[in-house]
């Protein structure tokens, strides 16, 4: 029986609100990671999450939006699978657990709670033109920053094989 390749759920994370170089770094990786046969997985609403899942959707792959409201309708249109939580923001935490590892580009205070979640839960994160922090005490926000989101994708993909 031949062994079947890990399938890894891998989040975009980023701000509801984008300007356009962050809408196509997000729409891009998003296809990247379906084109790797990748599950994304995001918050499921607009700006960096509508991109990334319109990217992953139109290049074959799947999407999980998990949302902050309680109405699967409330999600962008491009996601395969709707999850309400009703949690508001809380909501971060669980789409931090879905993941294997995230991408962040750009972002707001959302975005680096996801960081903080995925940090406290070991779970990688690469930085795609976001968020910066000084850096205190060996702090480091991102395990691996990229350029590009063929940056981006090549550092999870180096990451999660070395797992």
């Amino acid at each position: 029986m031949p062994v079947a390749k890990p399938c890894y759920y891998v989040g975009v994370i980023g701000s509801s609100l984008c300007n356009d170089l962050q809408a196509r770094l997000a729409y891009e990786t998003g296809s990247l990671i379906a084109k790797a046969g990748w599950v994304l997985v995001n918050g499921g609403m607009g700006g960096v999450m509508l991109e990334s899942s319109r990217g992953a959707q139109e290049a074959g792959g799947i999407v999980i939006g998990i949302l902050p409201g309680l109405e699967r309708r409330e999600g962008n249109p491009y996601l395969s699978y709707a999850i309400p939580t009703g949690l508001g923001h809380l909501r971060n935490a669980l789409v931090v657990s879905a993941c294997d590892a995230l991408i962040a580009i750009g972002g707001s205070y959302g975005t680096l709670s996801e960081i903080s979640f995925a940090h406290l839960r070991g779970i990688p994160v690469v930085g795609l033109f976001t968020l910066k922090m000084v850096e205190r005490d060996g702090l480091e926000l991102y395990k691996k920053t990229a350029c590009t989101p063929q940056e981006a994708v090549q550092a999870v993909r180096e990451i999660l094989a070395a797992r």
